[in-house]
């Protein structure tokens, strides 16, 4: 049976050239970064240099960037280190209705500890509105965290124009960027953003390699308490064969960028064209234009997600529904719902995600045998027999 792999939202394949670059960190290279003697010594100048390329990626200085363990700590790190540090002048958040659960949580728990919040809404692509940021700033905020782009529905946030109505009101910025980064050119000087996490695993790199540019002179305090570590922003033993492969999977992101996105572009949107055509009341989630060039994503109608990716899995093709941090909670996503879908339809979600290595055969296989599936879960639906009753058919 022929094996179809399109959840590369969740992660990607380790590309072999960074894997090589880990090797040595994962066997004789095993000093420690803060040693005095060669072998800390040669671990230090390795993880300086993925430093270097990190920040070469987003256009940042390499004193900018903080090495993480994953996205989600980059951004409990940006949310709760930047509030807490501007604490003084104000206690207000904004973040978007669609935001990952690593942001959405930091904020409950900030609300804990006396800060409120504002949770701004997004339009039926999943666009956040410049405007109503502005509109959801006060004299107490003093951080708006929105995404760069969303996993869910691929659609990419006009970032710039919110972080300019930021900058006018002297309020940080800080946006999440794990979807996007490696994907899509991002510099932080152009955008003008204050912080901006990204991970390793979505552009190539190892699990648990991520980071976050926190912009020079801004105050942040520690999420994790340690020693000296990431100029004491940080605590902890880095984590050096990560580190490793997550610079070096950047420097390659920076080299092949355009390219992958040339070859990923129209087998995306041979989805969008094909599937609608082959399945009727097939709904397509996000900007079709300001997208993700890897990302497709779909409602589909009177049947649920999680039987479909059953069913796909059992034909040799791997999909999502949903980001994959909630994609065994069983319940519609709230980036759905917030987008305006009633329940029943936001729980036909299905996302499929391309990598360099997907192929016109890989779209093929998927075409042909995804529609039979949708036709015999539909048979079983009550939603579907419904509908047909109310069309007359």
């Amino acid at each position: 049976m022929k094996s179809v792999y399109l959840d590369h939202i969740a992660a990607t394949p380790l590309l072999t050239e960074v894997l090589e670059a880990m090797r040595p960190f994962l066997g004789e290279a095993y000093g420690n970064p803060q040693s005095l003697h060669a072998a800390g010594r040669r671990a230090q100048e390795a993880v300086e240099e993925a430093r270097e390329d990190l920040a070469a990626l987003v256009g940042a200085q390499a004193a900018e960037i903080y090495f993480t363990a994953s996205g989600t700590e980059a951004n409990n790190f940006a949310v709760k280190g930047l509030a807490l540090g501007q604490q003084a002048r104000g206690r207000h958040i904004v973040v978007s209705a669609i935001e990952h659960s690593s942001i959405l949580n930091s904020v409950k728990a900030l609300e804990k500890h006396g800060f409120t919040a504002t949770l701004v809404p997004v339009d039926g692509s999943g666009r956040v509105d410049p405007a109503d940021v502005e509109k959801a700033l006060t004299k107490e905020t003093v951080l708006v965290s929105v995404m760069t782009a969303n996993s869910e529905v691929g659609t990419i946030e006009p970032i710039a124009d919110i972080a300019a109505v930021c900058r006018a009101r002297n309020v940080l910025f800080h946006t999440d960027a794990v979807a996007a980064a490696g994907s899509v050119a991002l510099e932080v000087k152009a955008l003008g953003v204050d912080a901006l996490s990204l991970a390793g695993d979505q552009f190539y790199g190892p699990k648990g390699g991520a980071a976050l540019f926190v912009r020079k002179g801004v105050r942040i305090l520690p999420l994790i308490d340690g020693g000296i570590q990431e100029g004491g922003r940080r605590g902890g033993t880095e984590n050096v064969p990560a580190i490793i492969g997550l610079g070096r999977a950047a420097r390659l992101a920076a080299r092949d960028m355009e390219a992958r996105r040339a070859a990923l572009v129209p087998l995306r949107d041979r989805l969008f064209d094909d599937l609608p055509r082959l399945i009727e009341r097939v709904l397509v989630t996000g900007s079709r234009t300001d997208r993700l060039p890897h990302h497709a994503s779909f409602c589909i109608e009177f049947v649920e997600g999680e039987a479909m990716l059953l069913s796909l899995d059992m034909k040799g093709v791997a999909a999502s529904s949903g980001s994959a941090c909630t994609s065994k909670a069983l319940k519609a996503s709230h980036v759905l719902l917030a987008m305006g879908l009633d329940h029943a339809t936001a729980q036909g979600s299905l996302v499929f995600s391309l990598i360099d290595g997907t192929t016109r055969e890989d779209i093929d296989h998927l075409l042909e045998v995804f529609p039979p599936i949708v036709d015999r879960l539909r048979r079983m639906s009550p939603l579907y027999t419904e509908f047909l009753k109310e069309r007359g058919s």
